[in-house]
């Protein structure tokens, strides 16, 4: 059995930064999921086809990569090695939903370009999770 060391400080500040980014994650997909009821799709006007056009594997992706960063996130909190799984799974989620955005739906090929930042800082924090997840078993900080 793996023996646990105490981790430093910055590893409970980035566990519960990545515990809030996560709830944040969620949140956004609760209010995208249920803010537009069905009879209101037929008011939407033409030039809002995003909430009517999103396959359902684009939003079981939003889904994934937002849980998952959550269970995660919560895994690091209770020093749980799967943690490293977890926010590779909510990765595949990230990545899958940013291949639609980005060349499939062409969502960003008409707006503004300072609209890449926040899917990109999205994608870099779901990166940064799965390396330091396996960065805190090498040290032993999660087992």
């Amino acid at each position: 059995m793996n023996q646990l060391h105490k981790p430093t400080t910055s590893f409970w500040l980035v566990s519960i930064a990545a515990l809030l980014w996560n709830i944040m994650g969620v949140i956004a997909y609760l209010m995208q999921a249920f803010s537009v009821k069905s009879e209101q799709l037929t008011t939407l006007p033409t030039e809002q086809p995003l909430l009517t056009e999103t396959p359902a594997w684009v939003t079981a992706a939003f889904a994934i990569a937002v849980f998952g960063g959550t269970l995660g996130s919560l895994a690091l909190l209770l020093r749980k090695k799967w943690a490293r799984l977890v926010f590779l799974i909510s990765l595949i989620g990230i990545i899958s939903q940013m291949f639609y955005n980005f060349f499939i739906s062409q969502e960003f090929a008409n707006s503004n370009p300072s609209a890449i930042i926040l899917p990109l800082l999205v994608l870099l924090i779901g990166v940064y999770l799965v390396i330091y997840s396996k960065l805190a078993i090498a040290k032993g900080w999660i087992a």
